[in-house]
């Protein structure tokens, strides 16, 4: 349904544009940037290419269609769902970036981020994370597959590379027990990747099965 896979394109392109910004913006710029965005665009295609075709660029869209691909009926609205992620994308990391401090001084602090922007960071990537292992290794659609594990794996890339600075990068909830253990500066926080990460990995659930996105409805 065309639904389902609106929320694929916009999902795809979100996490696409957050990585580009996450990582070529300053502060804590990662000089692999270009790394961890082939790398989100890789695992954005493996996890939408059974919904949408995994476009998520307006001009993969038009050279579809013109194609006889896609209809026009589709067209329109993959284009402006890729927009407003696209949006929504860059908004979030102005607004992380901009909670930075430190860095400034000679010599130069510790980059720190609010609480808020860590929460941020930590559920939108355990979102992606579990978004794609649903979509890779669960789904009717990519049922037999020998990408799943590449796909899983470098959506950990993406996320350490981009949220990494952040909030450390667990997206994983057992993850951050086990830092927790060897390294008791972080139990204090321990709470932000337990709450955040739980909270990501039931929302790509609720995405995923409300819109059918596995297929299940269908072959029903």
């Amino acid at each position: 349904m065309l639904a389902g896979k609106l929320v694929a394109e916009f999902i795809g392109t979100f996490f696409l544009v957050f990585t580009i910004g996450m990582t070529v913006k300053s502060p804590d710029a990662s000089a692999l940037a270009p790394l961890a965005i082939g790398s989100a665009l890789m695992i954005m295609v493996y996890a939408t290419g059974h919904i949408s075709g995994g476009h998520l660029n307006p001009a993969v869209t038009l050279g579809v269609t013109l194609r006889g691909k896609c209809t026009w009926a589709d067209a329109i609205p993959y284009m402006v769902a890729q927009v407003i992620a696209a949006v929504a994308a860059a908004a979030l990391v102005l607004f992380i970036k901009g909670t930075a401090t430190g860095g400034a001084v000679s010599p130069p602090s510790p980059i720190q981020y609010t609480v808020a922007a860590k929460l941020l960071v930590e559920f939108l990537f355990t979102f992606a994370l579990v978004f794609v292992v649903l979509s890779t290794a669960t789904a009717k659609g990519t049922q037999g597959n020998s990408f799943y594990g590449l796909a899983i794996g470098f959506t950990v890339v993406v996320g350490a590379f981009a949220a990494g600075p952040v909030s450390g990068g667990a997206f994983n909830p057992a993850v951050a027990v086990g830092v927790g253990v060897f390294d008791s500066s972080t139990i204090p926080g321990i709470w932000i990747p337990l709450v955040a990460d739980f909270l990501g990995g039931a929302a790509a659930a609720i995405v995923f099965q409300a819109f059918d996105m596995g297929g299940d409805r269908k072959a029903a």
